[in-house]
């Protein structure tokens, strides 16, 4: 094999790590929002909220339930990362069986959620793309309607809430044989799991701030982990990966819920929704480690020599963006 090669599969594994690490917005959920809440019993509030990285074409506009009208310009304000307009609305009657969406969706490269909550129904989510921009207000969600929601909810909010990714794949990186990695992947997903349910449902719960800067440290321990195995130096993480996967795990469950929180829950369906989207958190994980152990097995037969140095700049690049994000989260 070429040197060139061998230079090109050492940076296989940093490369993979840097595209996912590149943007900033860690936490945030990666869809478009739109949500509709009734003030009372003819005035409603419509939020358009537009991530100014997703893709979304700033022309795409809310389309009302029929019946309803918004009243004088938006209100335009400029949150982290996105573009919020809010607008009044009135409606003359019921929009239950009516439709709300967006028009010039066009070819927009992420999915919008939409929540509407009505005053004396539950609340309710949908999910808009190209193919489908718009969504039939029901009296009452269905079953299916929210489970799905919520899954596809909980499996892109592991792939692209880009902190929580990075964690995974750090851990994969530094443990050593499937059933080591497995036991600590089992360990993490019931901490998060316990938090998050726990704080959903109210039971305890810490603020979001601290919570996300301790959540970039946690990576920024796995990357450094990483280094010293490289050098001979066995880690706590590697003496005790599911302790250490554990802890850290209840720590990703409160971010999470942080993020579940920005949608909300559909009253009267928050365990299916809840149990929806912690199985749709799971899934997105597992795809992350089989992803991950495949690209290492194929590193380990083309060249076992490219695997160290490959992990090595992996793990320089996941601590470089964690440590990015602990600072702009401590400032």
């Amino acid at each position: 094999m070429t040197r060139f090669a061998k230079r090109v599969l050492a940076l296989l594994l940093s490369s993979l790590a840097l595209a996912f690490s590149f943007p900033v917005a860690a936490d945030d959920l990666r869809p478009g929002y739109l949500e509709f809440t009734q003030r009372n019993a003819e005035n409603w509030a419509l939020i358009w909220k537009v991530p100014v990285a997703a893709g979304i074409a700033f022309e795409a506009r809310p389309v009302l339930p029929s019946g309803c009208k918004a009243s004088g310009e938006p209100q335009r304000d400029m949150a982290e990362r996105a573009l919020v307009l809010r607008y009044a609305v009135a409606c003359k009657d019921s929009v239950a069986g009516k439709r709300i969406g967006l028009a010039n969706f066009g070819a927009a490269e992420t999915d919008v959620l939409v929540r509407v909550a009505p005053l004396d129904r539950p609340v309710q989510v949908y999910r808009l793309t190209a193919a489908e921009p718009s969504a039939e207000i029901r009296s009452r969600p269905g079953f299916w309607q929210v489970a799905r929601t919520y899954f596809v909810t909980g499996v892109e909010h592991i792939l692209f809430g880009y902190d929580h990714l990075l964690f995974v794949i750090a851990l994969v990186l530094l443990l050593r044989g499937a059933w080591t990695v497995t036991k600590a992947v089992t360990a993490f997903t019931v901490a998060h799991s316990l938090t998050l349910i726990g704080t959903t449902l109210g039971l305890f719960g810490l603020p979001q701030e601290p919570v996300e800067a301790l959540i970039a440290l946690s990576i920024i321990f796995l990357a450094v982990e990483i280094v010293k195995s490289g050098e001979g130096r066995i880690g706590l993480a590697e003496r005790a990966p599911w302790i250490v996967a554990f802890v850290f795990g209840l720590l990703h469950g409160f971010g999470f819920a942080g993020a579940l929180h920005e949608i909300g829950l559909p009253e009267g369906d928050v365990p299916t929704a809840l149990l929806s989207f912690n199985i749709g958190v799971e899934a997105g994980q597992l795809l992350i480690v089989i992803a991950c152990l495949g690209a290492l097995q194929a590193l380990r037969r083309i060249s076992v020599a490219a695997l160290a140095p490959a992990t090595k700049m992996a793990s320089y690049g996941i601590g470089s963006v964690a440590s990015y994000w602990l600072i702009e989260r401590l400032i």
